[in-house]
């Protein structure tokens, strides 16, 4: 059975006709017991509360923590990813350039064989011009020798 304050303050003693207790000092006493004890109550509710609120606090920091623990794995995650798509989109990048590099160069050596064969076809028209002047000069020059005869 639970005891209040309440219950100290009413409570009755039966006193004895010769060489009793003093009903004033048990009552004083027990004023002053149901005080102690109305005090004690209060502050084990108020302990109570405390310990509520920082078990609730506790509990809040818990979530927080677990909160941001998944927000960092989560932000690691997606960094390793944007790394990954960087790394792949960059060898993307340098295979294009390999792939161009090497287009460019078959132009260049295919354009360079052209004027290579262009070279040679203007080669062989200077030699067939040359030839052709020279006859051309030889028959003018035997004309002319020709005429003085």
């Amino acid at each position: 059975m639970k005891i209040t304050p309440l219950d100290i303050q009413q409570q009755q003693f039966k006193g004895k006709m010769l060489g009793g207790i003093d009903p004033e000092d048990v009552d004083s006493f027990l004023q002053l017991v149901a005080q102690e004890m109305e005090g004690l109550i209060r502050e084990n509710t108020d302990l109570r509360e405390q310990c509520r609120k920082a078990a609730a606090d506790a509990e809040q920091t818990a979530r927080q923590e677990r909160e941001l623990r998944e927000t960092m794995l989560a932000a690691q995650k997606i960094t390793e990813e944007m790394k990954a798509n960087a790394q792949k989109e960059a060898s993307l990048i340098v295979s294009e350039a390999e792939v161009k590099a090497e287009k460019i160069l078959v132009d260049a050596e295919r354009r360079l064989g052209q004027l290579n064969e262009q070279l040679q076809d203007l080669r062989r028209q200077k030699l067939q011009f040359e030839g052709a002047f020279k006859a051309l000069l030889d028959t003018h020059y035997k004309m002319i020798s020709l005429e003085d005869a």
